[in-house]
C-alpha cells in the first residue's frame, strides 16, 4: 500500500509567494492517526504499516557495540553485567556520556569508569548522576574542578544513592571530626561510600579494642584517613601482630604515626626491620617508612659506618 502525506491547509487562503509558504512536517504514522489542525496530515484509513525495527542483531546494535569499543569498554562485560544495555538506545548512552563531560570528565576516562559500573551505561543522568554532582558541589562544598578528581579517585559515588548513602555518611564523619581544615575534599570523597554501621563504625571499635582512647582513635583517622578504607582482617591485624609480637612496637608509636598501616607489610615494613635488626640498629617508625628505598639505604650505610668507627 502506498500512503502519500498531503498537505491540508488549515484554512483557505489566496496564493502567496513562496516567502510566505507553509513547510510541510512529516511525522511517522500512529497507532491511532487522525487529521487535526495541530498535524495537518492525512493518513490512510485502515491498519497502519508495520513499523521499521532493527533487531539487537542489526545495524543499531552493531552502532552500539562500536560505541563501546571506542570508549574502551568491553562490550562482553558490559552486556554480562547490565543486559538493559541491549534495549537501550545510542542516544541514550550518549546522553551519560555528554552528563560526565559536562562534569569535565574526560572521554579517554569513560573506559575505566564504565568497566567497573556497567550500570552507569544504561542510567537516568538526571535521576542518578545529576544528583550525585549536585551533593558534591552544595553539599560537600567541592569546587567544581575538583569534581572530575573526586569521581576519578572513586568511580562508585555514581551508583550511590544521596539519601540512603552519601548524606547519612557525610552527617557522621563530619560529627566525627571532618570539619574546617580536616573537612572532606576530593582526596576523601571514596570515605563517603562506606557503609556507617558495617564498615566505619567496626574499624573504630577495633582500634579502640587495642587500647586507644576515642579521642586517640579519632585523631588517628583525621591525620590518615585511609585508615577507615582499611580492611580489619587483611591490614589491620596482621600488622598490628607484627608490630606488637615481631617489632616489639609501643602502642603509642602507631597513635604518633598512623600512616604505619597504609605501608606494605612484606614489601616495606617486614624488609625494613629486618635490616635494622640484622644491622643492629633502631630508628623511630616514622623514620623507617617515610624515606625512600634509595635514602633508607644510604641511612643504613652511614648508620653501620658511624657503628664500625665506634667499634675501632
Amino acid at each position: 500500500m502506498i500512503v502519500r502525506f498531503i498537505h491540508i491547509p488549515l484554512q483557505a487562503s489566496t496564493p502567496q509567494s513562496s516567502k510566505h509558504t507553509t513547510k510541510t512536517h512529516f511525522k511517522p504514522l500512529q497507532n491511532h492517526p487522525s487529521i487535526t489542525s495541530k498535524n495537518g496530515v492525512l493518513t490512510a484509513t485502515g491498519p497502519p504499516p508495520p513499523p521499521l525495527l532493527t533487531t539487537d542483531s542489526g545495524l543499531l546494535f552493531r552502532e552500539k557495540i562500536l560505541y563501546l569499543k571506542a570508549l574502551k569498554v568491553n562490550p562482553t562485560k558490559a552486556l554480562q553485567k547490565n543486559p538493559d544495555f541491549r534495549s537501550t538506545s545510542l542516544r541514550s548512552l550518549k546522553s551519560v556520556e555528554n552528563c560526565l563531560s559536562s562534569m569535565g570528565i574526560r572521554r579517554p576516562e569513560f573506559g575505566r569508569i564504565f568497566d567497573m559500573y556497567p550500570q552507569l551505561l544504561t542510567c537516568d543522568p538526571y535521576a542518578d548522576l545529576y544528583p550525585v554532582f549536585d551533593f558534591l558541589l552544595n553539599d560537600v562544598g567541592l569546587h567544581f574542578f575538583n569534581i572530575r578528581k573526586s569521581i576519578l579517585r572513586c568511580p562508585r559515588l555514581l551508583i550511590c544513592s544521596v539519601e540512603d548513602q552519601l548524606r547519612p555518611t557525610l552527617w557522621f564523619l563530619r560529627k566525627l571530626g571532618f570539619v574546617g581544615p580536616n573537612r572532606i575534599t576530593a582526596q576523601t570523597t571514596m570515605l563517603l561510600v562506606s557503609s556507617v554501621k558495617g564498615t566505619l563504625m567496626p574499624k573504630l571499635d577495633y582500634l579502640m579494642g587495642l587500647g586507644f582512647e576515642y579521642d586517640d582513635v579519632v585523631n588517628m583517622v583525621l591525620r590518615s584517613p585511609g585508615l577507615l578504607t582499611f580492611s580489619i582482617e587483611n591490614n589491620f591485624k596482621p600488622k598490628v601482630d607484627y608490630f606488637l609480637n615481631e617489632m616489639k612496637g609501643d602502642l603509642g608509636d602507631l597513635k604518633r604515626f598512623p600512616q604505619y598501616f597504609s605501608y606494605s607489610l612484606e614489601g616495606k615494613i617486614m624488609r625494613r626491620h629486618r635490616l635494622l635488626v640484622d644491622n643492629g640498629l633502631s630508628v623511630p617508625l616514622w623514620e623507617m617508612l617515610m624515606v625512600s628505598d634509595g635514602e633508607f639505604t644510604a641511612r643504613l650505610i652511614e648508620a653501620r659506618l658511624r657503628l664500625g668507627d665506634k667499634m675501632l
